[in-house]
């Protein structure tokens, strides 16, 4: 088996706001397996200033991998504990290796193009009449679930975007969720989510910065919204500490993005302690080109997991990889009749 890696630069459309500030590009890295004339690609999504291995050493790790792939996947994925992007691209290419074609890595009636999945709308910071017009555009283009990132803009004006939506469609029409990405302030966040709760909300992901277990733990107590932890996982690896964080903090929701937590493997970790805890979930991609996307689908779709999930980016990026995955009515799916271009990566798949 010969391996080898190459570095891809996606360009955002239009820069795109989180309260972390502003990003016009996505760095992403691609692993790609040879064996008897087959191949198998996986993608490395890592995210800079948010992936916990956003490290000097990250490509000198991509290049011993490929020195030693022959070992397999389990011991590489046990090895790469401290770098679950490179994790999750290691697990994508050995099951693209070993699948009847490179991109159906989980064969299914999605992949099929006889179901679809419900993903939410995502709307990104900005300017309020920036994000007003996005809104309009996802609720024309038949989302029923939309999610808001808040907490880079005036609050009075993010609680008037809100009150924009539910004057025009209730709770049972339009499913609102939001971003908060750590903004508020800990002596705040309660005031906050007590603001908040008159919009409805199904929930908000992250209202304080991570590591603050004891607040958190206590705003998930008292909150009037439902509290998902999102980067409060980043950073966890073991099985024990992943449990122990759950216990600390006893949230409503976890959100699980493969990338950023140690790929299928550790997404399914997650999902374990928390149905055994009664803590619900979903799966949200992290700004992957099509490539990742395209797998974290497929692997969410056999989860059978009913709520709407946050698979929706792939339109992003002016130089994204074209592929089978369409957005129709707020649904997510599979058209097999389109091809997989991937010639800017120079492969012919």
């Amino acid at each position: 088996m010969k391996a080898t890696y190459k570095k891809y630069i996606l360009n955002f459309k239009r820069p795109s706001g989180t309260s972390r500030g502003i990003m016009n590009e996505k760095e992403t890295w691609f692993l790609l397996l040879e064996e008897n004339g087959k191949i198998g690609i996986g993608e490395c999504g890592l995210l800079r200033g948010l992936s916990i291995d956003d490290r000097p050493d990250y490509e000198e790790k991509l290049q011993w991998v490929c020195e030693n792939i022959d070992v397999g996947n389990d011991k590489l994925w046990d090895a790469l504990m401290e770098f679950p992007s490179i994790q999750f691209g290691v697990e994508m290419a050995f099951l693209s290796l070993q699948s009847k074609s490179p991109f159906e890595l989980f064969p299914s009636t999605f992949t099929e193009g006889k179901d679809n999945m419900l993903i939410n709308g995502l709307v990104w910071m900005g300017e309020e009449s920036f994000m007003k017009t996005q809104i309009e555009e996802k609720l024309a283009q038949g989302f029923s679930c939309i999610k808001l990132k808040i907490g880079a803009i005036d609050f009075e004006i993010e609680l008037g975007l809100l009150r924009f939506i539910r004057q025009n469609f209730d709770a049972k029409t339009i499913e609102i969720r939001v971003d908060a990405n750590g903004a508020f302030s800990s002596n705040e966040a309660l005031d906050k989510l007590i603001q908040l709760s008159e919009f409805e909300l199904h929930s908000i992901e992250q209202p304080i910065q991570k590591n603050n277990t004891d607040m958190m733990s206590e705003l998930c107590k008292t909150t009037p919204i439902p509290i998902a932890l999102d980067e409060e996982l980043i950073g966890v690896f073991n099985y024990e500490d992943k449990a122990k964080l759950l216990d600390a903090i006893q949230p409503q929701y976890i959100i699980l993005k493969p990338s950023f937590i140690g790929g299928f493997k550790g997404t399914l970790e997650w999902i374990a302690l928390a149905e055994k805890r009664n803590i619900g979930w979903w799966i949200t991609s992290a700004l992957e080109s099509n490539i990742g996307l395209n797998a974290i689908t497929q692997f969410t779709y056999k989860l059978n997991n009913k709520m709407p999930q946050g698979l929706g980016t792939g339109g992003l990026y002016t130089n994204n990889f074209d592929c089978p995955l369409e957005i129709e009515n707020g649904h997510i799916q599979y058209n097999p009749g389109k091809n997989w271009d991937v010639s800017n990566l120079g492969l012919q798949l």
